[in-house]
């Protein structure tokens, strides 16, 4: 099956990315779809509920996991990219090796989603650009797991001498120079500014959220994941909610979806597909609305 990947890349409403964990330890969800056929059966449920794009991650990115090894991070994703691929699923590989999303392209992936935007293997860009359909989502992106300081994750790694807006394009900006100079076109570009990688807190998140349109500005697609990240229980806390457990926080991560529909984000990476997916399609009405 043929997917027209311009048109994913040029969408003009804003798209619903699923999360597929194929982890032992991801924060929300972790040991939960490591098996091939529940991994499957969680992919399928995802694009019946409207997911656009389903992103597959073997590897936990939250502060303090370990890594997986290369040959099990590999074995993980290829199963998966497997078993969806002959659904004619859109799939996105989050991984920071070559050698996975070179495998994972070769499958019939369509999308990776780099959480190190270029920086950790250098030759991930170089994948991508000879895959010349595939797009690449560059994040925003400050070490590997760096700087658990004391209680708080990533406090080292978290000054912002200008202002976190300022200092997270800027930064982002250099990432998406480097990556097209190792041969990655334009047009294959998504822009990520990174929720909650070395941005802790509220006053680290909501500024980024707010300045969507400044990034929107850069002339790339922007890709938004706030789902279930610690900063959103954090205002759910702020706003009286005692305890926010997880549905609470996909609540709080739908309403997000909506705003960042309205405000022209490419896509929302999200763990429920189903109340986003309801929450987008106010928000791209709304925007549809304001643009008429």
């Amino acid at each position: 099956m043929s997917i027209d990947m311009k048109a994913i890349h040029d969408s003009r409403r804003t798209l619903v990315m699923g999360v597929l964990n194929i982890t032992e330890d991801s924060f929300s969800d972790g040991g939960l779809w490591l098996d091939p056929a529940a991994a499957k059966a969680h992919g399928e449920a995802m694009m019946k509920d409207g997911a656009d794009i389903i992103d597959i991650g073997a590897e936990s990115t939250r502060p303090g996991a370990k890594r997986v090894g290369e040959a099990d991070e590999k074995t993980r994703v290829l199963g998966a990219v497997d078993a969806l691929a002959p659904e004619g699923a859109v799939l996105s590989i989050d991984t920071t090796r070559a050698s996975v999303a070179s495998a994972a392209l070769e499958h019939g992936a369509q999308i990776i989603n780099d959480v190190s935007g270029g920086q950790l293997d250098r030759e991930l860009p170089h994948v991508v650009a000879d895959y010349a359909e595939s797009l690449y989502i560059v994040q925003h992106w400050r070490g590997w797991l760096a700087g658990a300081a004391g209680n708080v994750p990533d406090a080292d790694t978290s000054v912002y001498e200008h202002g976190v807006v300022r200092d997270v394009y800027d930064e982002l900006m250099r990432q998406v120079d480097a990556v097209l100079a190792a041969g990655v076109r334009a047009e294959q570009i998504i822009i990520d500014p990174g929720l909650g990688f070395s941005k802790p807190g509220v006053e680290h998140n909501l500024p980024i959220l707010k300045a969507l349109d400044r990034f929107n500005a850069a002339g790339y697609p922007v890709l938004i994941g706030a789902s279930r990240k610690r900063f959103v229980g954090a205002l759910l806390a702020d706003a009286g909610v005692d305890e926010p457990d997880m549905a609470s926080k996909d609540n709080a991560t739908a309403a997000i979806s909506a705003l960042c529909a309205e405000h022209g984000a490419w896509a929302v990476r999200v763990h429920d597909v189903a109340k986003s997916r309801d929450a987008v399609a106010v928000g791209n009405a709304w925007r549809g609305c304001a643009d008429a």
